[in-house]
């Protein structure tokens, strides 16, 4: 069985659920806490021991490269001063692993930017994480993952059970139970009417897919929002294919939106150590209910 070596992370969009921060900074680098979303995601994929990050980004995305580059100036800086903790860190972000990048023309979906992945990842299997999707857990969640696929040989899809009004906002799954929290994907539609849901199992952003998703990709056309959904191409290949759903061991936040985005900067700050008891004392002053009038 082939080792999953490469990662893909779409991050050509424009993030207008985050406008107007997102005008001119790139939604990925938006901090939570003291780091950028999108380091989270790199620090996850290599946790995992994958080797290899393809980032597939858009015009004016080229600081989220930057953000793992060297900055000589800055370590030079760093050194002068004595910073050798901040000298450290920049120096592990530089190393932490191989990233390439392909453009994405346009915004057209995640199926489309996906596809654009096509020339680097060759003939092997492959790992997609999106960077809205930030999940804490013990370990990684794309390594939960792969987990499962190293013991089936199977492609894997993080799936998670939301709350019935949140159904049509979710690619949904009809599952088929292997054992707890595993299971087969018997079918699966993007953004269903609650009424026509098979499930309440979300597609979370984390992937383990097969090459042959290119081909399929590649003859796709234009679904909900009149983007190239991922989730269309997947379900044509489930005849021949078996899929499989992990409902995956942490805690997620849909940080691509201001509700989530807020939300895991209180949890992450509250478990920082630097800041930790000065934010809880903070929150503890506040009377809630003003807040609800």
């Amino acid at each position: 069985m082939r080792k999953v070596r490469k990662a893909v992370i779409p991050a050509g969009g424009f993030g207008t659920r985050m406008l107007p921060a997102t005008k001119v900074v790139p939604k990925e680098l938006l901090p939570v806490v003291d780091k950028p979303l999108i380091q989270f995601i790199v620090e996850e994929i290599v946790a995992s021991g994958i080797e290899e990050v393809i980032l597939v980004t858009s015009r004016g995305k080229g600081s989220i490269e930057d953000h793992f580059d060297h900055f000589a100036e800055l370590e030079l800086f760093l050194e002068k001063k004595k910073r050798d903790d901040c000298l450290d860190m920049m120096k592990t972000l530089s190393g932490m692993v191989r990233i390439v990048s392909v453009r994405q023309p346009y915004p057209m979906g995640l199926g489309h930017a996906v596809l654009c992945a096509r020339s680097l990842i060759n003939d092997e299997p492959f790992a997609v994480l999106l960077p809205d999707d930030l999940i804490i857990a013990p370990r990684p969640c794309i390594g939960q993952l792969l987990d499962v696929f190293n013991e089936y040989g199977d492609p894997v899809i993080a799936v998670l059970a939301v709350p019935g009004d949140q159904v049509p906002h979710y690619g949904i799954i009809s599952p088929e139970p292997i054992r707890e929290n595993l299971h087969k994907i018997k079918d699966m539609v993007e953004k269903p009417a609650i009424a026509d849901a098979p499930s309440d199992l979300a597609i979370i952003g984390r992937y383990v897919l097969p090459p042959e998703i290119f081909a399929v990709l590649g003859d796709t056309e234009a679904g909900i929002g009149g983007e190239i959904q991922l989730t269309d191409a997947i379900r044509r290949l489930l005849g021949a294919t078996q899929f499989l759903g992990l409902q995956y061991e942490g805690i997620r936040f849909d940080a691509g939106n201001k509700a989530g985005f807020l939300k895991a900067n209180l949890y992450l700050g509250l478990r920082h150590p630097e800041i930790r008891e000065e934010l809880g004392a903070f929150m503890r002053t506040l009377d809630l209910s003003e807040f609800m009038k």
